[in-house]
C-alpha cells in the first residue's frame, strides 16, 4: 500500500468544516493503522535461517521438519501469509488463506480464498474443508503455520451435525443485531461449529502448531479462538441466547445441538493444550495502534491521552460520552489541557430493533459525538474500523467536527431518526464525511481519536 492511499476519501474529508484538525486527525490514525499492518512485524519474528525456521527465540530444525504447511483466516492473515510465503519460498509444501472477498491479491506458494464477512456463507464451508484437508495431512515431523485474526468467525465455518449453513447465517444475524458483545456472541458460535473452539489446534496435531495472531481480544475472550482452549460452554452459549431474547426464536436445530452438548461433555471445545505441539505470538495489537497514533500526534504539537484500548459499549453512547469528555476540556480545561488528542481502541456494537438501515457502529460513534459536542472552534473526531469496513458496506468509519450539527440543521437531518433506523452511512454520504479506505491488511477493533486545537 502506498503512502497516499489508504483514505481514499480525503479530498471530500478536508474539504470543509475544521480543515487543519481534520488534516492532521488523517495522519495521526494513518500512523496508527499502518503500525498494526502485520507484514513488517512477522517477517521480524520470523526467519530462515542455515540451522532451520526461527520464530522469535525457538529454532525448529531442518532435520526435524518434513513439511511447513501455512493455513490462516481472517481480515489481517494476508500480509501475514505474504510474509511467511517471501521468508519460506519454495520450502512451503501447501498453504490456504481464507480472506475477505475483495481481497484481489495473490501469492505464489499459498492459495488465497475470498470468503464472506459479516455473515458466514457457502464459501465459508468451502474455506473451512481446505484448511481441514491440510490439517488431516499433518504428521509428526511437520510445522503448520496458522495465520488467525479477527473475521475469521465467519469467513471459516464447518456446521456441527444437524445444522445448516442457512441456519447458522439466520443465528448471526440475530446476534449481531442483538447488541452483544463480541466475547457472547463468539462463545455461541464457537459451540456451533466444529473449527472453533481449539479446535484446530486440536485436528493439527501431532504437528507442530505455531499460531501468529492479533491481540485484539476484550479481557475475557481469547483470541484466536480456533487455536486456543475455549473457556466458554454449551450452558454458556444457552446463556447468551436467553438473555438477549434470542432463544425462541432460534431454530430448533440449534436448540438441539445446544442442548445436546449439554449433555454430552465429550462434545464440549478444547479446554486445555496440555501436552500439544504449539506456540503462540501476537504480530498486532490494539495498543500498538493507538501508541503510533499517540506517537503521531505529538510529533504534531498535541498532547495525546490514551483513555483505553479496550473500550466496549453501545455506539452511540460511546460517542456521547466522549463528547462529554471534550467539552469539558475545551470549556473548563480539564481533566486535559488543549491542544491534545484524546485516543481510545476497542470494540463497539449497535443494537438493532426491527429492519436495519445502512450503517456500522463507528459510523454511529461518531454521529453520537456530534449530537453533543458544543459548537465551539478547534475540535474534529475520527472513529475508524481498522480493517477498512464498518459493518457490512464499503465505509470504514466516519469524521465530524465542530460544524457537523449545523450543517445536519441546514440538511433538514434528524439525528434521532437517523439512530432510530440506524442509517450512519446514508448521512454521512450526505454530509460527505465517510471514510473509505478499502482493505488495510489489519484488524485490530477500532481506532478513535479526537483532536482539541
Amino acid at each position: 500500500m502506498s503512502n497516499n492511499t489508504l483514505f481514499k476519501s480525503k479530498e471530500a474529508l478536508l474539504s470543509k468544516g475544521e480543515i487543519k484538525l481534520r488534516a492532521d486527525l488523517l495522519e495521526i490514525a494513518e500512523s496508527g493503522i499502518r503500525k498494526v499492518i502485520p507484514y513488517e512485524s512477522t517477517k521480524a519474528l520470523v526467519r530462515r535461517t542455515q540451522d532451520g525456521v526461527a520464530v522469535g527465540d525457538a529454532l525448529y530444525p531442518w532435520n526435524d521438519i518434513r513439511n511447513i504447511y501455512i493455513i490462516g483466516a481472517g481480515k489481517g492473515s494476508f500480509p501475514i501469509a505474504q510474509a511467511l510465503d517471501e521468508i519460506l519460498g519454495d520450502r512451503i509444501s501447501e498453504g490456504i488463506v481464507v480472506v475477505k472477498e475483495g481481497e484481489k491479491r495473490r501469492l505464489p506458494h499459498v492459495e488465497i480464498f475470498e470468503s464472506s464477512h459479516p455473515i458466514p456463507d457457502e464459501r465459508s464451508i468451502t474455506g473451512a474443508d481446505k484448511i481441514m484437508r491440510i490439517l488431516e495431512k499433518a504428521g509428526q515431523k511437520d510445522l503448520v503455520f496458522a495465520a488467525i485474526t479477527g473475521g475469521s468467525s465467519a469467513l471459516v465455518n464447518k456446521p456441527a451435525p444437524g445444522i445448516t449453513i442457512e441456519e447458522l447465517k439466520e443465528l448471526n444475524r440475530l446476534l449481531l443485531r442483538s447488541g452483544a458483545e463480541i466475547g457472547k456472541v463468539n462463545a455461541v458460535r464457537k459451540h456451533l461449529c466444529m473449527m472453533k473452539g481449539g479446535r484446530v489446534l486440536q485436528y493439527g496435531q501431532p504437528a507442530t502448531v505455531v499460531t501468529l495472531t492479533f491481540d485484539t481480544a476484550p479481557p475475557d475472550m481469547p483470541w484466536p479462538d480456533m487455536c486456543l482452549p475455549d473457556p466458554t460452554t454449551f450452558a454458556d452459549a444457552i446463556g447468551v441466547l436467553k438473555s438477549y431474547g434470542l432463544w425462541e426464536n432460534t431454530r430448533q436445530s440449534v436448540r438441539d445441538r445446544l442442548t445436546y452438548g449439554l449433555a454430552h461433555p465429550e462434545e464440549e471445545t478444547l479446554k486445555s493444550s496440555d501436552g500439544m505441539k504449539h506456540a503462540m505470538y501476537s504480530v498486532a495489537d490494539p495498543q500498538s495502534a493507538c501508541m503510533a497514533a499517540a506517537d503521531k500526534a505529538r510529533e504534531m504539537g498535541y498532547t495525546p491521552y490514551i483513555l483505553s484500548t479496550t473500550m466496549e459499549g453501545e455506539a452511540k453512547d460511546v460517542g456521547i460520552m466522549q463528547a462529554g469528555i471534550v467539552n469539558e476540556i475545551v470549556k473548563y480545561g480539564r481533566p486535559f489541557t488543549p491542544p491534545c488528542a484524546i485516543i481510545s481502541g476497542g470494540e463497539t456494537t449497535v443494537t438493532i430493533l426491527g429492519e436495519p438501515g445502512e450503517g456500522g457502529p463507528n459510523q454511529e460513534t461518531v454521529l453520537g459525538f456530534a449530537s453533543k459536542l458544543l459548537p465551539k472552534q478547534g475540535v474534529a473526531f475520527l472513529s475508524i474500523d481498522t480493517d477498512g469496513t464498518d459493518g457490512p458496506g464499503l465505509i470504514a468509519g466516519g469524521m465530524v467536527d465542530t460544524q457537523t450539527l449545523s450543517r445536519l440543521h441546514q440538511l433538514g437531518i434528524d439525528l434521532n431518526e437517523t439512530f432510530q433506523a440506524h442509517s450512519s452511512s446514508v448521512v454521512l454520504r450526505e454530509l460527505g464525511d465517510e471514510i473509505v479506505t478499502g482493505h488495510t491488511g489489519t484488524n485490530v477493533m477500532n481506532l478513535r481519536v479526537a483532536l482539541i486545537g
